[in-house]
């Protein structure tokens, strides 16, 4: 799955998503993602902000399988 395969998924089930690259920002830190609504209720939000798109993706489908939001389910 990539990262557009994933937000149409997420879409489809209600979630709100951004996902940035901020050339501003060091390599450490230069990309993030943002999750919320939807499937993981109205008051849930998941962001977080790491080096590649890679590991944002990796980061969200290990935090919607935790809250029971898998695409693979």
């Amino acid at each position: 799955m990539d990262v557009l395969e994933l937000m149409e998924w997420l879409a489809e089930h209600g979630c709100s998503v951004v996902f940035k690259a901020d050339g501003e920002r060091s390599r450490g830190t230069r990309w993030m993602v943002i999750v919320s609504g939807g499937g993981l209720g109205e008051e849930s939000f998941f962001r977080v902000d790491l080096p590649s798109p890679d590991a944002c993706l990796a980061a969200v489908l290990d935090h919607l399988e935790a809250v029971g939001l898998s695409p693979f389910a």
